[in-house]
């Protein structure tokens, strides 16, 4: 009963705003109080855990993510992408999704793809004849594409808190974020025919195209290599996901100061800073959730919601709906980072006591929690678009937001959900 109390005002203070290492804090220390069980049992486990090794990929990736967006390497994938698709009715929406998706594989961060693409994009989509609220929405959606496609920062903490292979994980979002994509662009190109006042470029002949594609392939070809660079090292087992990471944050560093001579010294000292701060917080609030997340175990929480969803029913498709509707829930009132070390933690055994593997329920909780990114109450990177796209009302660029999210995002998570193997045929063929 001590337990589900903590549960449930931990679940209030979330609501409420409180942030969620305090949230975490107030609520480890007060089961430990309650029951009375010794801090040295529980804490020695949390230090551990964020002292690994592996765990160092989470700061380095935040720092190549804050490093790419002042390198300028950011702008140089929008130009090559636009001279591709950027003269069809609808390009430049599609050009903003397939940016977002590539940045992912880059810098595997929501917010430095908002701070990167959508402050370049949003205006340029004002200028062509979008409105700035569909600008702004779009780039919203399209930022949780980057936690998709490794690598994925939410992805790592949630295989470290699984105890599952980090590189299995990051196989596992892969299809699904190609797939969101995907949906992304057809939805874009369906509604931009509706928008009569948009003004298309001027189409090429065929020369003048390729000459177009190769200069900006030239221009954009440093940009370009870092996807190749870090997700071929990681696959072709030349490098650990941990030591990606540190080669991302060197590369985009050589790139930004040396070929691009875009970023300054100054430049470097703040995105190190930054990153610094935004890593700190994420490990505080790590430890914290992690003395938690023992602390339950001990009390047995997840056994007990197990038996609490078999009391309702025993058909696996209906735990995977109702884990779905859970996921999408806590996306609601809690980040992506700490929901998926939650789900990690309490969901996972559930999943796994109806036979669903490991891996492919790392693809359900990382897709589910991706979009709550953009479901309100929370909802950081709908925020925050809407602060770069020029502080415009919320339902302003919510309500173009809401259509990809039920018609693009919503059908690439039940597809994942209920055919196992969109999330383990990359898995099965390249590791097994």
């Amino acid at each position: 009963m001590l337990v589900i109390i903590t549960i449930f005002f931990l679940i209030v203070m979330l609501i409420v705003g409180v942030p969620v290492a305090f949230a975490f804090a107030l609520a480890g220390f007060g089961m430990l109080f309650f029951t009375g069980m010794d801090p040295r049992f529980a804490m020695p486990a949390s230090c551990h855990a964020i002292g690994s090794y592996t765990l160092l990929a989470l700061p380095l990736f935040i720092l190549a993510g804050r490093l790419m967006k002042d390198s300028d390497i950011s702008r140089r994938l929008i130009v090559f992408i636009m001279s591709f698709v950027g003269r069809v009715r609808g390009g430049l929406g599609v050009v903003n999704v397939i940016s977002c998706t590539i940045f992912g594989a880059i810098s595997g961060s929501a917010s430095a793809a908002i701070a990167a693409i959508g402050s370049i994009m949003i205006p340029e989509m004002v200028k062509q004849g979008y409105s700035r609220g569909y600008s702004t929405g779009l780039v919203a959606v399209s930022s949780i594409l980057s936690l998709l496609i490794p690598p994925s920062i939410p992805m790592i903490l949630f295989c470290l808190t699984a105890q599952i292979s980090i590189l299995a994980g990051f196989l596992s979002t892969l299809i699904p974020g190609l797939l969101m994509m995907l949906a992304y662009s057809i939805i874009n190109l369906i509604m931009a025919r509706k928008m009569r006042h948009l003004k298309l470029q001027p189409r090429k002949g065929l020369g003048e195209s390729l000459v177009d594609i190769a200069h900006s392939t030239k221009m954009a070809a440093f940009a370009l290599f870092m996807p190749i660079l870090v997700l071929g090292g990681i696959y072709g087992g030349i490098f650990t996901p941990t030591e990606a990471a540190a080669v991302s944050a060197l590369y985009a560093v050589l790139v930004g100061m040396i070929i691009y001579k875009t970023m300054t010294f100054e430049q470097m000292r703040l995105s190190i800073k930054e990153s610094m701060i935004t890593s700190g917080s994420v490990l505080i609030m790590l430890f914290f959730i992690l003395m938690v997340s023992r602390t339950m175990v001990v009390y047995e929480v997840p056994q007990h919601l197990a038996h609490f969803v078999f009391d309702l029913t025993s058909k696996k498709w209906l735990i995977l709906f109702f884990i779905n509707i859970i996921l999408i829930l806590m996306g609601m009132v809690v980040d992506d980072f700490s929901g998926n070390i939650i789900s990690a933690a309490i969901l996972l055994p559930i999943a796994k006591s109806v036979g669903i593997d490991p891996v492919h329920f790392a693809a359900i909780s990382v897709t589910n929690l991706a979009l709550g990114n953009v479901t309100p109450p929370c909802a950081p990177m709908l925020y925050l678009a809407g602060l770069i796209g020029g502080k415009l009302p919320l339902m302003e660029y919510g309500k173009p937001a809401l259509y990809f999210m039920v018609f693009g995002a919503l059908p690439v998570i039940f597809a994942v959900t209920y055919v196992p193997e969109f999330a383990l045929v990359l898995v099965n063929i390249l590791l097994n």
